[in-house]
């Protein structure tokens, strides 16, 4: 079976592996605070289906239709965690320091999985973007805007998250919020040379200090 699949199919595969452990997280958190996230991950899973879990992909994807089903459990896990955190922001919002935290030590976590070069921004992104879930390759949602051994910029063309969000009465604005606290701590354990920063259309920097 594993000869239908490629480099990139594995490549979207571990992002989506990624993404869960984020979800993973959460529940775990939400049980020590004896939230009723059963109740809740069970309401989830029934709509939007459960997580991959860890079996390897070979053994999981429907050959016949591999873009569909990668599309498919991207949907699933993105619908997943906007509920989750949408379940808890709705019983307190002052959850969310506690949301951020879980976000930024899975994006140190993730950097700290990372193998590849970073000596120059760019290098930064590349590895930013094996981990980050932002839809399926074709959706092309990042624009570069310019590329030096001291910056490296990029823009969001397109929010493919705000759907997700809506359909679980969420606020995608906390999305980003939680997102770039992942980004910056994912960054900054990478390179401690480097930061990165966002603005309010969206365009997104990685400079050297």
């Amino acid at each position: 079976m594993s000869l239908f699949l490629g480099k990139i199919h594995y490549w979207l595969y571990n992002k989506i592996i990624w993404y869960e452990k984020i979800e993973m997280d959460i529940i775990k958190w939400a049980q020590e605070k004896e939230l009723p996230v059963g109740t809740w991950v069970q309401d989830i899973n029934e709509k939007h289906g459960p997580p991959l879990g860890s079996e390897p992909l070979e053994q999981l994807i429907d050959t016949s239709n591999i873009h569909g089903w990668l599309q498919e459990r991207i949907e699933s896990a993105e619908l997943r965690q906007a509920a989750i955190v949408t379940q808890v922001l709705n019983r307190s919002i002052d959850y969310k320091n506690d949301l951020t935290e879980i976000y930024k030590n899975q994006g140190r976590g993730a950097a700290g999985d990372y193998k590849g070069e970073t000596s120059v921004p760019e290098d930064v992104f590349n590895a930013l973007n094996d981990y980050i879930l932002e839809g399926m390759p074709c959706d092309r949602v990042n624009e570069i805007v310019s590329s030096s051994d001291n910056e490296f910029v990029w823009k969001s063309a397109i929010c493919l998250h705000t759907p997700y969000w809506k359909k679980v009465e969420g606020n995608v604005n906390n999305f980003y919020e939680l997102r770039e606290a992942w980004v910056k701590a994912f960054v900054e354990e990478l390179n401690p040379d480097f930061i990165y920063k966002r603005s309010a259309d969206n365009t997104h920097s990685i400079s050297r200090k």
